[in-house]
């Protein structure tokens, strides 16, 4: 007969473990003998050896009581069972490691792959700092909302910045200007020609790089919420969307060509 320590050091336990298993009903507890001890047999061991090899190949304790007790055929069903289980598990810890490996980078927060190597390009190419930083949360919201479009989003844009042109616009862009709260009048329109220039010249590109009919559409809620981002982060973006309607473009975000307001006022 074996003392509770003896039979922890066959079956290469612990004691410890031992008392957990007699907690969870999967070891039958002995009565204890005439000098206090509770005292085990061969029968314990083998059990004990049993429930520590479930418990180590990943086996809930609460179905270890059911397999001990199942019929083979029960039992190989159990096992494929935690198999797959196990299988689900080491590939969510693989995905885990891999978004682990992304957020090291620091911008990869929340951001798929693509818009992660675009804002590492944007970088390359000598990029503000400032414009990576909004361009990088404007990606954030929009991969939140429709992370689908993402792919063939990022296609147009990867492309426009290796335009030599265009990348000019975005380099040379006043984003110092475009964050001042008082920027006066003639800065301001200044300001607002080259924005002008620069969304002529990126929706130019983007009709030769991609068909308008397969591009996604970036749906009016997120538009609103993008905008919101956009007044938030500049103090002088009422007053730039003044005056960029007044030349005739409406929006930010989706911004579009509607004609200046004589036009409009005459056409209606």
């Amino acid at each position: 007969m074996l003392t509770i320590s003896q039979l922890a050091t066959y079956a290469g336990v612990t004691v410890r473990a031992v008392r957990h298993y007699h907690a969870k009903g999967l070891l039958t507890e002995p009565p204890r003998d005439h000098s206090g001890y509770r005292r085990y047999d061969a029968r314990d061991v083998v059990r004990l050896i049993r429930i520590r090899t479930l418990a180590e190949a990943g086996v809930p304790l609460s179905r270890v009581q059911t397999m001990l007790d199942a019929d083979p055929e029960a039992f190989s069903a159990s096992v494929a069972e935690i198999d797959q289980r196990l299988r689900d598990e080491v590939r969510e810890r693989q995905e885990h490691r891999r978004r682990i490996a992304r957020l090291a980078a620091g911008d990869s927060l929340a951001l798929p792959p693509e818009v992660a190597e675009f804002v590492t390009r944007m970088r390359e190419l000598g990029f503000p700092e400032r414009v990576i930083e909004i361009e990088r949360d404007s990606w954030i919201l929009i991969a939140a909302q429709m992370p689908d479009a993402i792919p063939a989003l990022m296609d147009i844009k990867r492309a426009q910045i290796e335009l030599p042109d265009l990348r000019r616009l975005y380099l040379d862009f006043d984003f110092d200007g475009f964050l001042e709260v008082d920027l006066d009048e003639a800065s301001m329109s200044a300001l607002v020609d080259r924005v002008v220039a620069f969304v002529e010249a990126a929706s130019a590109s983007a009709h030769g790089l991609a068909d308008p009919e397969t591009v996604p559409v970036v749906g009016d809620d997120l538009v609103r919420l993008l905008d919101e981002a956009f007044i938030a982060t500049f103090p002088g973006a009422s007053r730039m969307l003044q005056l960029l309607e007044e030349r005739g473009w409406v929006g930010w975000t989706d911004m579009r060509w509607v004609g200046p307001p004589e036009e409009r006022r005459a056409d209606a």
